[in-house]
C-alpha cells in the first residue's frame, strides 16, 4: 500500500511539473495562470498525501 501511495505522489508531482512547463509556454496570460494554479493545487495535494502516508499529522501545507 505504501508503494502505491508513493507511486501516486510521484505521478502527481510529475504532472504538476508538466503543468508548470505548459504554463510557461501557454499562448495567453489567462491560460498560463490557470495551468500554474492547477499545478500548485496538485503539488499541495501530493504533499498532503505524502505526509499522511508517512504518518505526519501536521502537513506542512494545508489547503485554504
Amino acid at each position: 500500500m505504501a508503494d502505491e501511495i508513493g507511486n501516486r505522489v510521484h505521478q502527481m508531482r510529475e504532472k504538476a511539473e508538466q503543468l508548470s512547463q505548459a504554463a510557461e509556454h501557454a499562448p495567453d496570460e489567462k491560460e498560463s495562470r490557470r495551468l500554474k494554479e492547477k499545478a500548485d493545487r496538485l503539488r499541495d495535494q501530493s504533499e498532503q498525501l505524502d505526509s499522511m502516508s508517512t504518518g505526519d499529522v501536521y502537513p506542512s501545507h494545508q489547503a485554504p
